[in-house]
């Protein structure tokens, strides 16, 4: 006895073509074009989102070294002075009070100074 797959072959099939909507030319209608430019495209997506967290946080250390400098310090003066004092705060929270609360990064700055110093 043998068996049909039709539903299922035409369930992939649709599945696919799905994902290529849009896709330009014969990509989005055929289905061995399809099927290799959503793969190709699935792998991009998947470095994208490894990239897009090396490109915040190169974002963040940027902004944090503009406000370091700003107020007499450089960006690893800054981070060195603030593990000196034990202060656990990340990147991402840092320049963003750098951005909308430089009083408070003033504060951080000042702790890492009188760290440094004491050094």
């Amino acid at each position: 006895m043998r068996i049909k797959r039709g539903t299922v072959k035409r369930r992939k099939h649709n599945k696919i073509l799905k994902a290529a909507k849009g896709y330009r030319g014969a990509r989005g209608t055929r289905y061995r074009l399809a099927k290799e430019s959503t793969m190709r495209a699935g792998i991009y997506a998947y470095e994208g989102r490894k990239v897009k967290k090396r490109d915040m946080r190169s974002l963040w250390i940027t902004r944090i070294n503009i406000a370091a400098r700003n107020a007499g310090l450089k960006y690893s003066d800054l981070i060195h002075g603030l593990n000196l004092a034990g202060v656990a705060i990340n990147r991402k929270m840092l320049s963003d009070m750098a951005v909308s609360d430089p009083q408070m990064f003033d504060s951080y700055v000042e702790i890492a100074k009188k760290h440094l110093s004491a050094q």
